[in-house]
């Protein structure tokens, strides 16, 4: 997001009239929502256009928010609120415990909760800032903003999948990241079948970005676990 006011902001919640009035509210303040009423199913596919920011009702038809925010917040760092008519400080604990930014009982003043959600997503802003814009490979200079790699016989494209796999392994360089990070990362929580397609993509982005792309310096492989990038050498 370019500013706190370009994020996409996912709401879950079973009752009808509330969820209007929650988008409604954020609409105004200048953000944008997709919004389901119940399905964890339809709340997954929403999820997979890769939301700023969740908030998510504990008291689901089909499930609980605390399942569905697991199941969301598998390899992925999206903020969550959670909304719930439970005030016990238990439940609150376990919500927050499980790794969301916030959590606001019902009945709660529409203020409130813009101010909440202006909060996490001046936080996430913030982190976002600090995320690497270029990437040295010795001789090879990677612009992630504008996709461009820059190297003595000239500069060549990245495609968006190739972006975002070279983001998620710029932002953890020198560790490994899994296979299913790197899929969630790209592709959102509705990975699966995008397995295979990442080989490809990974061997493109080698061919682009390596002096030897049979020998890969810098993006190598961890047999069995995921890729690294590794660090400057």
């Amino acid at each position: 997001m370019t500013t706190i006011y370009d994020a996409d902001i996912l709401l879950v919640d079973d009752n009808p009239d509330l969820l209007a009035l929650v988008a409604d509210n954020l609409h105004t303040a200048g953000y944008k929502t997709v919004r389901t009423a119940s399905s964890c199913a339809d709340a997954k596919t929403a999820f997979a256009r890769r939301p700023e920011l969740m908030i998510l009702d504990i008291n689901l038809p089909d499930g609980d928010g605390f399942g569905l925010f697991r199941d969301l917040h598998a390899g992925s760092d999206v903020p969550a609120l959670f909304l719930s008519a439970r005030d016990a400080d238990a439940d609150r604990l376990f919500g927050l415990g499980l790794g969301a930014d916030d959590y606001l009982t019902k009945p709660f003043l529409m203020q409130e909760l813009l101010l909440r959600v202006q909060h996490i997503l001046q936080r996430a802003y913030r982190a976002e800032l600090c995320r690497p814009r270029t990437v040295a490979m010795g001789s090879v200079t990677v612009d992630l903003q504008d996709a461009a790699v820059h190297r003595a016989e000239g500069t060549a494209a990245l495609t968006a999948t190739e972006r975002a796999i070279l983001q998620k392994l710029a932002d953890e360089r020198g560790h490994i990241v899994t296979y299913d990070a790197l899929c969630e990362a790209v592709w959102g929580a509705d990975y699966y079948g995008y397995e295979n397609s990442l080989n490809v993509h990974i061997r493109h982005l080698r061919e682009k970005i390596e002096a030897d792309p049979g020998r890969p310096q810098w993006l190598v492989t961890v047999r069995g676990i995921g890729y690294k990038l590794a660090g400057e050498m």
